[in-house]
């Protein structure tokens, strides 16, 4: 069968393309490794009508009302490669080695990794639970109490001052000296703390944060950790296909035009792999753009 589109990637971005086609009763096939970004986050905050709602959850429930429409495939799985298959389309095979998915358009919303700083033990441990990405998903959650930023070059340090938000903030530089005297005065007047000592360890319970381990053996009391923590995207296929990248804030972001279509005519792109700010409500969003774009090339050539 040859789907009018395949979406890589079923989760917040990949789900909302996959809905704008399927009510425009498009055949549709949804590959997805079972895998989000998010999954370590015990609530999702912000979204519009799901404060609080698991992730996993959210990304449940939708797929679930993706997949009463009948022209919804979905599978299961992982993509190991893509092609353009010289009729127009596209041709992509399964990890499983068994399977070939033949569709005219083709969407990537695959996500991205991250990457975490090295020699510093129980970030991994922590991460989505009290170390954290985005204040606006985590921070009002831990209001008033203290608060850690690690920004590690070349982001600028002017995280640290819109943390400084939500609570007390220090800002660790962990062994770089990378804030110059304009910045060091701004973090100062928004009242951030700056720790210059290199980190080796974050100590608390379990999940829980209670203080940052520096080299030299000072504990700095802290109950969450922000980070920036760089980015590369969760599959090769963008790179296989030949689709141009841009250097993102935190990492390369598949180019897009505005209707979210990448530099390879019929290959689209959306969510944290396609946007330089990342945010769930913003990656359904962006998938959104990206689905009813698709159909529109559709009706219209492109």
């Amino acid at each position: 069968m040859r789907y009018d589109a395949l979406v890589v990637g079923g989760s917040f971005a990949g789900l909302s393309a996959a809905m704008q086609l399927a009510r425009a009763r498009k055949n549709v096939c949804v590959v997805d490794a079972g895998a989000p970004r998010n999954r370590f986050a015990a609530a999702a905050h912000g979204f519009f009508g799901q404060d609080g709602v698991p992730p996993l959850k959210m990304i449940s429930d939708a797929r679930a009302k993706l997949l009463a429409y009948p022209n919804v495939t979905f599978i299961e799985g992982r993509v190991a490669g893509a092609q353009a298959d010289g009729a127009g389309g596209f041709v992509a095979s399964l990890d499983d080695g068994d399977r070939q998915l033949s569709a005219g358009k083709l969407l990537l919303a695959f996500g991205v990794q991250d990457g975490f700083p090295d020699g510093i033990a129980g970030v991994r441990e922590r991460w989505g639970t009290s170390v954290l990405h985005c204040p606006y998903c985590h921070g009002y959650e831990f209001s008033g109490r203290r608060l850690g930023v690690l920004i590690e070059a070349p982001h600028p340090p002017d995280h640290a001052m819109l943390i400084a938000e939500w609570g007390p903030a220090t800002l660790f530089l962990n062994g770089n000296n990378t804030v110059d005297e304009e910045a060091r005065a701004k973090l100062q007047a928004r009242g951030v703390t700056i720790e210059p000592g290199r980190i080796v360890a974050l100590e608390g319970p379990a999940k829980d944060l209670t203080g940052v381990r520096l080299e030299d053996g000072r504990i700095v009391p802290v109950d969450a950790l922000f980070m920036v923590p760089r980015t590369r995207p969760s599959s090769p296929i963008a790179e296989q296909l030949g689709c141009a990248f841009d250097d993102g804030p935190a990492g390369p972001v598949i180019r897009t035009d505005a209707m979210k279509m990448t530099t390879v005519p019929g290959v689209y792109a959306a969510g944290d792999v396609a946007m330089p700010m990342h945010n769930a409500t913003l990656s359904s969003a962006d998938g959104v753009m990206a689905g009813t774009s698709m159909h529109r090339a559709m009706v219209f050539g492109a």
